[in-house]
């Protein structure tokens, strides 16, 4: 159990309500709210201060996920017309390879303070995270060059935000560390919704079966090239998806740290047999609203409460 933090001053909160590390560190605070760039500088002390509260526990910070609704639109002479779709995350850090390269450079120097990972948003296709690894690996050479020390173990993994990089999750996992699957971006772009347009958002759900057959493919796939995966997305968060998600094969799961006491309580209250029984029957469900009603039945008895 494992918590999403934004801010370096939300890591206390992971230990105190029983989180093991961070999954998802947030870096795009370090650009919003602020009139300039961050510097190198800025960017280092924001992790050091975070990996120094869990000593030897992972921290995986996600490089920049700049773009769609947010920053850059604000520093364009003319917006994107669809952002969403657009010059974002991945894409926006290999055209801005400036700004990339300092914030792999302060990342790195970090990653001898801690059990520290790296994980690149919004991948699409392989050839983005060759792209992204080949700049990681230019950022390490400027540091040997410079006799500045960083761990050359450095664990980099992947965000499986995308219907694409879902579907190529085989090829993906073999030159990654570790996946994760960001299931708010994942259901967005596999039923075409926004989830924040109220005329469509009702359409926006994790129990959609073309969501779950997506999910269901990169946890088989992660597990045949033996590296972890996780969840990191809102479903995490929600007590009525821990079941099925366990019985997908998710052992690894990160979510807002309020909500860790309640989603252990679930685990704790259930079998891995009881987890693959529910699963079996989602999998031969065809619509989303038979697999809600049954996924929160099945929770309900388990934490009345939370309902």
């Amino acid at each position: 159990m494992l918590g999403n933090i934004e801010f370096p001053d939300e890591a206390e909160l992971v230990l105190q309500k029983g989180g093991e590390g961070i999954g998802l560190y947030r870096t795009e605070f370090l650009y919003l709210n602020r009139e300039g760039e961050p510097t190198e500088q800025d960017h280092y002390e924001a992790y050091a201060e975070t990996i120094s509260v869990f000593k030897h526990r992972p921290v995986t910070i996600r490089t920049m996920d700049l773009g769609a609704d947010k920053y850059t639109q604000s520093k364009r002479f003319a917006p994107e017309p669809n952002p969403f779709l657009g010059l974002r995350s991945i894409r926006f850090c290999l055209q801005n390879l400036t700004m990339f390269k300092k914030q792999l450079h302060a990342i790195l120097r970090a990653s001898v303070l801690g059990n520290v990972k790296v994980m690149f948003p919004l991948i699409s296709n392989l050839q983005e995270m060759k792209q992204a690894k080949m700049i990681l690996l230019d950022v390490m050479e400027d540091l040997d060059e410079e006799s500045i020390k960083y761990n050359k173990n450095l664990q980099v993994g992947i965000m499986v935000e995308t219907p694409s990089a879902a579907l190529m999750a085989s090829s993906l996992a073999r030159d990654a560390d570790f996946l994760s699957i960001g299931t708010n971006d994942l259901i967005q772009y596999t039923l075409a919704v926004d989830r924040g347009n109220e005329l469509v958002s009702t359409l926006y759900s994790a129990a959609d079966p073309a969501v779950l057959r997506l999910i269901r493919t990169v946890i088989q796939d992660a597990h045949k090239a033996q590296i972890d995966v996780s969840i990191c997305g809102e479903m995490a968060s929600e007590p009525e998806y821990i079941m099925l998600l366990l019985g997908l094969g998710i052992r690894t799961m990160s979510l807002a740290p309020p909500m860790i006491p309640e989603i252990k309580q679930i685990i704790r209250s259930v079998t891995i047999e009881d987890c693959n029984n529910l699963t079996r029957t989602i999998l031969g469900m065809n619509t989303e609203r038979q697999i809600t009603t049954y996924l929160h039945d099945a929770a309900r008895k388990i934490l009345p409460e939370a309902f």
